[in-house]
């Protein structure tokens, strides 16, 4: 079985505070984009679990979410069979894109029909979200508000048809170090994307509100400690973008064009600069078989 596991970006990334357990509360839109991995899952003699990757700095051991998932799926279905799946990494690791996460969803949801182990997706998420709060998403997909830690899904309106380009500098950014870092701020100070807003503004379809409306607390944090995400946004803005915003907990930063031939124009001109850019849109699905 062949599965096509989705990055997702946070149009609006809200923090409203942090429980007693350590996890914090975030208000959040999130789009999946049709930029993917692809997995390859096939029944094996025995009960392994064997994972390989065409990206050798990926570990494939049980550290790694894919076999997380897979072997948590098939504990609480109570089944055990020998898989192997192969991974072709496209998504840039460390991103803030939920590749990791894309990748155990798929991962689950490929799983569930290959054994035909007959779980809902309401109960592939509830493994999912044991695993890692972008999880639930990456299984849904499509245009989603999402509380709690994100695991809590409404989905809203489809984001109207648009170019998306995605930039990833050659650093990566610790999601831990950002969020500690955000805990040492006054929350009532800072910059709070309107979320309610946003969902308002997708429903009426108009990509030029959408772009001019975005926004991530988070970036108080990353773009203080990492100045070259402001650069990005710059070199964004001045090759055309309607609107650019870091994802997630960065450090990628990507820009929404309502101008096609703007966004194939950026693109050539920012590869020379970077390694990892990519040109996208929007998708309605997480995982697709």
């Amino acid at each position: 079985m062949r599965l096509y596991a989705n990055a997702k970006i946070n149009l609006t990334l809200d923090v409203t505070g942090r429980r007693p357990d350590g996890y914090h509360e975030v208000s959040t839109i999130m789009q999946s984009l049709d930029l993917h991995d692809i997995l390859d899952i096939e029944k094996t003699e025995g009960d392994s679990v064997i994972l390989t990757c065409d990206e050798p700095s990926l570990p494939c051991d049980d550290s790694n979410l894919i076999i997380k998932a897979a072997k948590a799926l098939m504990f609480k279905a109570g089944h055990s069979e020998g898989l192997r799946i192969h991974l072709s990494k496209q998504i840039p690791m460390a991103a803030g894109l939920a590749g990791g996460s894309a990748d155990a969803a798929a991962t689950l949801v490929g799983v569930n029909n290959l054994l035909g182990l007959g779980l809902t997706d309401d109960g592939l998420a509830q493994i999912g979200a044991s695993l890692g709060a972008d999880i639930p998403f990456c299984i849904q997909g499509g245009t989603c508000f999402a509380e709690g830690i994100g695991e809590i899904l409404t989905p809203i309106s489809a984001m109207p048809d648009c170019d998306i380009v995605l930039v990833k500098p050659d650093f990566d950014v610790s999601t831990k170090y950002v969020y500690e870092h955000l805990d040492a701020l006054d929350y009532a100070k800072l910059d709070h994307p309107n979320t309610k807003k946003m969902a308002d503004l997708i429903s009426e379809g108009n990509v030029n509100k959408i772009a001019a409306n975005i926004g991530n607390i988070l970036e108080s944090v990353t773009v203080t400690g990492y100045p070259e995400i402001a650069n990005i946004k710059k070199k964004l803005l001045s090759s055309g973008a309607d609107g650019v915003l870091m994802s997630g907990s960065g450090p990628t930063v990507y820009g929404i064009f309502t101008d096609a031939a703007a966004a194939h124009k950026a693109c050539d001109e920012l590869i020379s600069e970077f390694d990892n850019v990519y040109l996208c849109k929007p998708a309605g699905t997480g995982v697709t078989i």
